[in-house]
């Protein structure tokens, strides 16, 4: 996996008081960052677990899947992580959930951080770039194929969770 370089850079919209924090490897100047939008394709991909393995994430047929977007070092990706634990908990269990992690978490982070869902490592920088993922937390559900079906960046409110977790 190559080396991520995160730099915390100032966002132009806020979102619920707090801005997500946007990825760049060259500078410190506030960006629009890109993200998927609905109708894009997000291709299968292999990544890390970080319990060990290798994953393959699928979007086949008649499937969907949430995947949680976040650093270790994010204190905005902090605020979701409990409710992202709570709309995994509640999910309909034929829903698939990873969460994908960008950096490499600090030793005990697990421990200090409850992750209710699986959680794999993002596989290069390049894979974050391929698949327009610039900022942090991102929640997005894709459907069968690979189709992106919603997408939200920063805080989500728990209601708006939950519409992106409905089956």
């Amino acid at each position: 996996m190559g080396k991520l370089v995160v730099s915390l850079i100032a966002c132009v919209a806020m979102l619920g008081g707090q801005a997500p924090y946007a990825l760049s490897s060259t500078t410190s100047t506030p960006t629009v960052a890109e993200s998927p939008a609905p109708g894009d394709v997000f291709p299968a991909f292999d990544a890390e677990s970080v319990n060990g393995g290798v994953h393959r994430v699928e979007f086949p047929k008649g499937s969907r899947t949430v995947l949680l977007f976040f650093l270790s070092s994010c204190s905005v990706c902090h605020k979701m992580i409990p409710e992202w634990n709570r709309a995994y908990e509640r999910r309909p269990k034929t829903l698939q959930v990873f969460g994908v992690l960008l950096d490499r978490e600090p030793p005990g982070f697990f421990a200090v951080t409850p992750l209710a869902f699986p959680v794999l490592r993002a596989p290069s920088r390049e894979f974050l770039q391929a698949r327009k993922i610039s900022r942090v937390p991102v929640t997005l559900r894709v459907g069968q194929g690979g189709k992106v079906e919603d997408v939200a960046v920063g805080i989500v409110d728990p209601i708006r969770l939950g519409e992106i977790f409905r089956p």
